[in-house]
Parts: C-alpha cells; sequence; structure tokens
C-alpha cells in the first residue's frame, strides 16, 4: 500500500500583490537597464539603478550585470564590496552584506525556505548576515537565517546551512570549520 501527498496542490504564495508587481516591474527593468550594462565601466550605473528599487548600496561597491538580484529593495551592500557574476540572490527577505565583502561567482544566497509541516507549505522568508571583510568563493550556497561572522571565509561550493564565526574558515557540504583565518602583517 502506498501513499502520496500532493503538497503542490495545496501551496498557498503569501507575498502581496504589491511585491509580485514590484518583482515584475524590476524583471522588466533587470533586462532593459542592468543586465544589458556590461563591464566596470558601468559600476556605478547599475548600482545606481538597484539603488532606485530600494537597494542600499554604499561607496565604491560593485555588481556584476550577470547577477540576478531577486528583490533590490532586501538588499544592503556596504562599502567596497563585490557581487560577482552569475550570482543569485534570492532575497525573499533581507540579505546583508557588510564592507570589504567579495561574493565570488555564482554564488546563491537563499533566505527564504517553505514550512515543510504545513500541508500549504507556505514561504517563509528570513534574514541572511554577512560580515565585513568576508569572502565567498565560487559556487558556494548560503541558506536561511545564517549570519556569517566577520573576516569569514566560505570555501568553494561549500554548502552554509549553519553560522559561521569570524575569522575562521569554513568549507564541505555541509560547511565545517576547517581552520582559523590568520592575517599576516
Amino acid at each position: 500500500m502506498s501513499t502520496s501527498i500532493n503538497i503542490g496542490k495545496n501551496y498557498k504564495n503569501n507575498l502581496s500583490i504589491k511585491n509580485k508587481i514590484g518583482r515584475l516591474t524590476w524583471n522588466i527593468c533587470y533586462w532593459i537597464l542592468f543586465r544589458p550594462f556590461k563591464g566596470r565601466f558601468f559600476y556605478k550605473w547599475r548600482t545606481f539603478i538597484i539603488s532606485l528599487w530600494g537597494a542600499k548600496v554604499g561607496k565604491f561597491s560593485s555588481v556584476h550585470s550577470s547577477a540576478k538580484i531577486w528583490a533590490p529593495w532586501n538588499l544592503i551592500l556596504g562599502e567596497n564590496s563585490s557581487i560577482g557574476d552569475y550570482v543569485n540572490c534570492y532575497n525573499t527577505g533581507p540579505i546583508i552584506i557588510g564592507d570589504n565583502v567579495i561574493i565570488s561567482e555564482r554564488v546563491f544566497i537563499c533566505p527564504g525556505s517553505h514550512d515543510i509541516s504545513d500541508p500549504n507549505f507556505p514561504m517563509i522568508p528570513s534574514t541572511v548576515e554577512i560580515g565585513n571583510k568576508v569572502w565567498i568563493a565560487a559556487e558556494a550556497f548560503v541558506g536561511p537565517r545564517v549570519t556569517i561572522g566577520e573576516g569569514a571565509v566560505v570555501g568553494a561550493r561549500a554548502a552554509v546551512f549553519k553560522d559561521v564565526e569570524p575569522w575562521t574558515v569554513v568549507g564541505g557540504n555541509p560547511a565545517v570549520f576547517i581552520k582559523k583565518r590568520v592575517i599576516k602583517e
């Protein structure tokens, strides 16, 4: 005897009409005014565009044209920080990135999840916080409710589901402590 549950038929999207219209109009703007403007010359232009949509962007920060920001109004990007090529900021909730941070190519930052115990499978937005002087290496995943402490390094292709202590290096899936990060003077 087998039983199956069709969670999809009960799914209820709890996002407001305002949010849905905002994302639709942002996506049109993204494809017309953000994505086509490639290269370093257009860093200021792209940060200006996402700022118009509510992102808070610090001085000397950059966002590559291939980066996908789901909801710019849920993004805070500190000073002198970079969001690299093909980064996916699936910011159903706030993503807060500190100063002097490097988010390398193809990183996926995902502060949202779903309530798997509810038959309606509602989305649960949360927050991801990334401290100052952090490097998140290529193709890493950062999940919901994660705080990455100041000076931490997340290794390439790591999957981070728990907080990362300041000045540590983590890697693997799930990400585990590798060593302390020591800056040579």
